[in-house]
């Protein structure tokens, strides 16, 4: 067994282990940070793949900006732990038949037979100047222009759904009006007092 083989299975425990870790832990706030480790084992099987760009895409875009933004939502919201553990159990069984469903349809849609490879076919060796990126863009843009434009609009609805969230109105929550602010008088805060001084006796 090479190199390459132990990197691969190893990143890819560590993935299958986050993943896991992210559907069955209840703490939101760790199910997250589970889910950047399984981000980062993903960018190193992708950089086995010699994929650097979607590697590094995969940490920058996914760890750096989207999971930030899914902790500043989780935050906000005030998840109540206690109602998310009573539930865990009576949806199991849905939630079990779910995952056997996609693993199914994961299985048939990416299986190697669906793309033309073998099981032991060595991936293909490149030139030192391909690039990959290149060779994405015009296949993104050409080839799945109209999925790409598709999951665009899945994510901008994302967005708009988690920002309305966190807009809602709490009744315990103070807020400020900033044109009555802007709209305050002196004589509103403040009052002169006029006190005679004292002397000494």
């Amino acid at each position: 067994m090479g190199i390459e083989k132990i990197i691969f299975y190893f990143f890819a425990a560590v993935m299958v282990f986050g993943a896991t870790m992210v559907i069955t832990i209840r703490n939101p706030v760790r199910a997250a940070l589970f889910l950047v480790l399984t981000f980062f084992a993903s960018a190193a099987l992708w950089l086995l793949l010699e994929a650097e760009f979607l590697a590094i895409t995969l940490v920058l875009v996914y760890v750096g900006a989207v999971m930030v933004l899914f902790l500043f939502v989780v935050m906000m919201l005030d998840v109540n732990l206690a109602r998310l553990k009573e539930g865990f159990i009576k949806h199991l069984p849905l939630g079990a038949a779910v995952a056997i469903v996609t693993v199914s349809m994961m299985g048939w849609v990416v299986g190697p037979e669906h793309f033309g490879l073998d099981q032991y076919a060595e991936p293909v060796r490149r030139a030192a100047d391909y690039s990959n990126t290149k060779a994405l863009g015009e296949l993104l843009y050409t080839v799945y222009v109209y999925p790409f434009e598709i999951a665009a609009m899945v994510l901008l609805v994302a967005i708009v759904a988690a920002i309305a969230l966190t807009l809602r109105r709490r009744p315990q929550t103070k807020y400020q009006n900033p044109a009555d602010q802007i709209a305050v008088r002196r004589s509103d805060r403040i009052r002169m007092v006029k006190m005679p001084a004292e002397k000494r006796k």
